[in-house]
């Protein structure tokens, strides 16, 4: 089975007996590839993940792929104000539910990035002017945005990795392709 790097790869360390989470990272495969070293691990991988020794077991040594629910949209318009409010084209819809994790990048005009933030509402009217889920609100506070949006943008899912240490070590993880026979 080969593997193609997509995006970075990070690490951080756990300890055994405690849960330990990764910062956020936006999704961009549909596979994570783990590997704990030094120390077993249970993993767990979410929006808000809190890892328990219930969650899925890598010895230590050991290398998993796990799946990973990829979704993102091209953005046409952000509304700012205490919270967030992101358009997506007409004919499209939002491919993000309430309580998901989104990350938003604008070209250009960085002010308006951020990341991993919680989606509250999804519009789903269909009335005269009615958005068709073309737009979402984000728990994020842009009110301090004064500019007008004008940039090409993306919005994207995005998850945090969390260990319950079985032992003590390191947990490498990538995201990737996988081709070829498991």
């Amino acid at each position: 089975m080969a593997h193609r790097p997509v995006g970075a790869g990070s690490s951080f360390t756990f300890t055994a007996g405690t849960a330990t989470t990764s910062t956020a990272f936006t999704v961009q495969s549909s596979v994570l590839r783990v590997v704990a070293v030094s120390g077993a691990a249970f993993v767990s991988v979410g929006a808000t993940p809190s890892a328990t020794s219930a969650d899925y077991y890598v010895p230590s040594g050991g290398t998993e792929t796990l799946a990973l629910t990829k979704a993102s949209n091209r953005v046409v318009g952000v509304t700012t104000g205490t919270t967030t409010i992101v358009t997506v084209p007409e004919g499209t819809q939002v491919p993000f539910g309430v309580g998901d994790y989104v990350s938003l990048t604008a070209l250009g005009q960085s002010y308006y990035n951020f990341t991993h933030q919680r989606v509250i509402s999804v519009d789903t009217s269909s009335n005269v002017g009615g958005y068709y889920q073309t737009r979402m609100t984000v728990d994020y506070n842009s009110a301090g945005i004064v500019t007008a949006f004008a940039s090409e943008s993306s919005v994207s899912t995005s998850n945090k990795v969390s260990v319950f240490g079985a032992g003590s070590g390191t947990l490498y993880y990538q995201q990737v392709q996988v081709s070829g026979q498991a």
